[in-house]
């Protein structure tokens, strides 16, 4: 056995340099969104990325479940979006704050947590929200459940971009809609609308669920492509519901472009936004969203279906990074930006496999179709159908053989719906010696395939 296959994962998370960068692509600063240097100022707090922070043991979804799903031999967790950075400084500070105050009774919700959503807004993307027309949630998901059952009734069918976040086929499910998957195609790495098809299938569906940056093609859509898809939902009377909680992470020279933000007022009263900071600042178990539109009949009625229990601790949290967390995102945008470099860079030297730097998110979308035929899933996919009671797809088979081989936790493209197949979900939000070490893994493995 080799010296690499020898490698101790707890040895490693353990001792490895908190400081260690490993050189192959180094982040660059500047160009984020469109940004100018945010790395400028050596008066700044510096935030260590490079840490290797243990999540083991924590019952943390990234790695405790794949550890639970494929043996102790898994080394990398890159599966679910969230995000192995120790929490920005100001989180935990807000928190330690208020666990000072020992009495946990009912809490009104401040003003000041919805004036936070809107000053980051504007403060941002030049965005204006009305505080007003903030609705509060325990998540993104119970906003867009809440306005499918408002405007989408049971059987209806519901349109897609399509590869995109496997999350909304469960709301889907829990609102007993049906997914109108329409397929984009590719076009030199890069994914585009099929319009034709886009366009088709709006005249049979009441919503429309946008994903904005795209998750996992990482597409930040352009204003004229937002303002395509506005027009003819508008046309076909199909109501937008604009996910947007990848907004914050924009590669280099790219932009996000708000959907509330597009120059047509007719199509951005026929939408709703939906938004949090869990991606954002890693808050996903605070249990703590948001939704606005511009139009209050369509508030009004998504209200109606919508119940928000959120606790102290999420609120004070949220609130504390959305007041004070700017310069940490601002480095941390550098610093996944040279993950997704380094990233694309290695790839373009393993066989089988490839990926273009995606736009947004922090999610790398790779095209494995070469390597699933090198090692020929589609057939081991097909004995084992043969044989078993529920059906396995290619892009299981490709994800053991990752876990397997190359010791890593990927997520399957089948389950992002139409135009997934042939594809893998990389996480890259993690420190980038662990990225490194993914990487060289799969390199490795793909070799002696």
């Amino acid at each position: 056995m080799s010296q690499k296959h020898q490698f101790s994962r707890r040895t490693f998370l353990r001792g490895a340099g908190a400081t260690a960068v490993l050189g192959a692509v180094g982040a660059r600063p500047g160009g984020i969104g469109g940004a100018a240097d945010l790395m400028a100022s050596t008066s700044r707090q510096s935030f260590d990325f490079d840490e290797i922070y243990d999540r083991r043991g924590t019952d943390c979804t990234k790695w405790d479940r794949a550890i639970a799903a494929f043996g102790e031999d898994i080394e990398v967790g890159m599966g679910i979006a969230d995000m192995d950075f120790r929490a920005a400084p100001c989180i935990t500070e807000a928190l330690a704050k208020r666990c000072d105050h020992e009495n946990w009774g009912y809490l009104a919700r401040p003003a000041s947590y919805t004036q936070a959503i809107a000053d980051w807004n504007h403060r941002r993307y030049g965005l204006e929200v009305d505080p007003s027309t903030i609705e509060l949630t325990t998540g993104v998901h119970p906003g867009l459940i809440a306005a499918l059952h408002a405007f989408s009734p049971p059987g209806s069918r519901v349109l897609m971009n399509t590869p995109t976040y496997n999350g909304f086929y469960s709301d889907l499910r829990f609102t007993r809609t049906i997914a109108e998957d329409s397929e984009m195609f590719v076009v030199n790495g890069r994914y585009e609308v099929d319009w034709d098809d886009f366009e088709r299938r709006a005249t049979r569906v009441n919503t429309f669920l946008l994903c904005n940056p795209q998750n996992p093609t990482g597409n930040c859509w352009s204003e004229e492509d937002l303002l395509r898809m506005g027009e003819i939902c508008l046309r076909n009377r199909v109501i937008v519901l604009a996910d947007e909680i990848h907004c914050d992470f924009v590669t280099a020279d790219n932009k996000y472009t708000p959907f509330a933000s597009l120059p047509d007022k007719e199509i951005v009263d026929n939408s709703l936004t939906f938004k949090a900071a869990s991606k954002t600042f890693s808050l996903a178990a605070m249990k703590a969203a948001w939704y606005f539109s511009t139009n209050r009949n369509l508030m009004a009625r998504a209200r109606a279906f919508t119940r928000a229990d959120l606790s102290t601790l999420g609120m004070e949290a949220n609130r504390a990074a959305l007041t004070d967390g700017d310069e940490w995102l601002d480095q941390l945008l550098v610093y996944l930006d040279g993950n997704h470099d380094l990233a694309e860079s290695y790839l373009k030297n393993v066989p089988g496999v490839n990926y273009t730097k995606a736009q947004g998110t922090y999610l790398a979308w790779l095209d494995v179709n070469g390597l699933m035929e090198r090692v020929g899933v589609r057939e081991k996919a097909a004995e084992e159908n043969e044989t078993s009671e529920s059906v396995v797809t290619p892009e299981q088979i490709m994800q053991r053989w990752f876990a397997g081989n190359a010791r890593i936790y990927l997520n399957p493209g089948h389950s992002y719906g139409t135009g997934g197949s042939g594809r893998m979900r990389m996480n890259l939000a993690t420190s980038r010696v662990l990225v490194k070490k993914a990487l060289d893994n799969l390199g490795e493995a793909v070799a002696n395939a």
